[in-house]
């Protein structure tokens, strides 16, 4: 069940049991002027049905608020609850009308909070901030005489893509398989549990598997034929318990299991089919591999980079426009990212009415097929033409000069892209996904990008408020010198702060 909650009153209003009142220049204060909650209300009561049964649900404000918090304060879920507790000001973020010095919910409700707010939901929220924020900064005066055609191309495009790694330790093939072991073994025991004393349980060498395991884990050195030697030593007593199983299931019903259990079982025994298949095939390769028992959605994404070759997690395509960056494509699969790029200005075109003046990307977006696309439609692709460079001759020497000069521009222009994936890694969440479902991990790495971009536009707004303050400053200033010269006798000029003070005064 589920039922609006918009009527909070102004921060004057909101009622601090110690005395005081809250700052209307507080960070959090501002910020929550800057989103659109009833928009956001509308799209999250989609997850609730209207027959009004179950338990009252928190409300929109109070479940994207929290998302946004912890994100930008760094902190777990259990202390982002801490944080919201003993702060009044995060407690009006969140739509409270007075103070409460008791917990508003439990840590686990993150839980459910991020299942709501799906990956699709999360961007929609952020279009309707980015495009507000760059409507407000862009407001031009409108001249009704000016007839105009609208522009074709405007702005520029700058794409890229990442990957977000999840918490996951590295996976090896002989870990993977002792963890497998492990899972059957709980399995085993509690199918059996039922059955004592009427059936004898299963012989499964459970102490010999991991004295075995821990014989090849520990060693400094380990060659090739040992690796494999362990390894099939691991699929053999995998398959000796998988088999036990399948004993156990004529005697027991699979329904005794846990939901976790009967969910392991199913994912060890997709575990064994790979990995015994990568045995016999001597392969380091196979579709839809398990990394992770535990988060099995995981994927590893070969990355290529001086650091880390593979990474183990999210790969996503991203689009930076005047400071703002939309996440396009987010996969646990890895993929070819100049695939985007088309999709990535059709997007900017539907967003802004008009294609970018120049898209700025890496060498791998520079194929045919996206040179193409951006020649047909008049949009110039950063970087160098393809096929050998033309040889410099008196003639050409000054256009080659301008083109190379236009490339360097070009790569200078890219550099926020990677700025914002930087930010994202350091100062947020994206450089480590805590989330362990596959829909959670998606809301948390769109709720790092809505984030970003609201920052972009408090920290826009701020700057704009301060040059209005020291325009006006500047104005008074000169209003002032001009009073003191125009009323003032040579010998008896006071200074600007007295004329001030002295027009206040009247």
């Amino acid at each position: 069940m589920y039922g609006h909650d918009l009527n909070q009153p102004e921060f004057e209003d909101f009622y601090l049991p110690f005395g005081g009142h809250l700052k209307s220049d507080n960070r959090w204060v501002t910020l929550a002027k800057l989103i659109p909650w009833k928009d956001i209300e509308t799209l999250y009561s989609k997850n609730f049905s209207s027959n009004g049964m179950g338990a009252p649900a928190k409300s929109a404000r109070m479940a994207l608020g929290a998302l946004i918090i912890k994100e930008r304060l760094g902190a777990s879920d259990e202390e982002t609850v801490e944080q919201i507790k003993e702060n009044p000001y995060l407690q009006y973020f969140l739509g409270l009308s007075e103070y409460s010095n008791k917990t508003l919910f439990d840590a686990s409700m993150f839980v459910h909070f991020r299942k709501r707010f799906s990956l699709d939901t999360v961007n929609e929220i952020n279009e309707l901030v980015v495009k507000t924020a760059l409507s407000k900064s862009k407001s031009e005066p409108h001249n009704e005489d000016d007839n105009e055609d609208p522009p074709t191309h405007k702005g520029k495009l700058l794409i890229d893509a990442t990957c977000a790694p999840a918490d996951i330790t590295f996976p090896t093939d002989l870990k993977l398989l002792n963890k497998g072991r492990e899972l059957t073994e709980k399995i085993i025991d509690q199918l059996h549990k039922p059955l004592i004393g009427t059936k004898k349980k299963p012989r499964d060498y459970r102490k010999e598997a991991r004295k075995q395991y821990l014989k090849t884990a520990k060693s400094k050195r380990l060659s090739n034929a040992k690796r494999r030697k362990a390894i099939r030593k691991q699929l053999n007593f995998v398959k000796r318990n998988l088999k036990h199983i399948e004993s156990l299931e004529k005697s027991t019903s699979l329904t005794t299991l846990s939901r976790t259990n009967y969910r392991n079982l199913i994912i060890v025994s997709e575990l064994y089919r790979q990995q015994q298949e990568l045995f016999d095939s001597r392969s380091k390769r196979i579709d839809d591999r398990i990394v992770s028992v535990s988060q099995p959605h995981i994927r590893p994404i070969v990355r290529g980079k001086a650091s880390v070759k593979t990474e183990f997690g999210a790969k996503l395509s991203a689009g930076l426009t005047d400071g703002y960056v939309f996440l396009e494509r987010l996969s646990w699969n890895n993929y070819n990212e100049s695939e985007d790029l088309i999709h990535q200005v059709n997007s900017y075109k539907n967003r802004f009415g008009y294609y970018p003046e120049s898209v700025h990307a890496d060498q791998i977006y520079r194929n045919r097929n996206n040179r193409k696309f951006c020649k047909e439609h008049c949009i110039r692709l950063s970087g160098p033409a393809l096929g050998r460079p033309p040889k410099e001759t008196d003639q050409n020497r000054e256009h080659l000069a301008t083109m190379k000069k236009q490339a360097r521009i070009d790569e200078v222009d890219r550099i926020p892209i990677e700025g914002k994936f930087g930010q994202a890694k350091r100062r947020f969440s994206l450089g480590r996904i805590m989330a362990k479902l596959s829909a959670t991990g998606e809301c948390a790495i769109a709720i790092t990008f809505l984030v970003m971009n609201l920052e972009k536009w408090q920290r826009q707004l701020l700057f704009w408020l301060l040059s209005q303050k020291c325009a006006l400053g500047k104005a008074l200033n000169s209003l002032m010198m001009w009073l003191n010269n125009v009323f003032m006798p040579d010998d008896s000029r006071h200074t600007n702060q007295d004329i001030a003070g002295n027009i206040f005064l009247c």
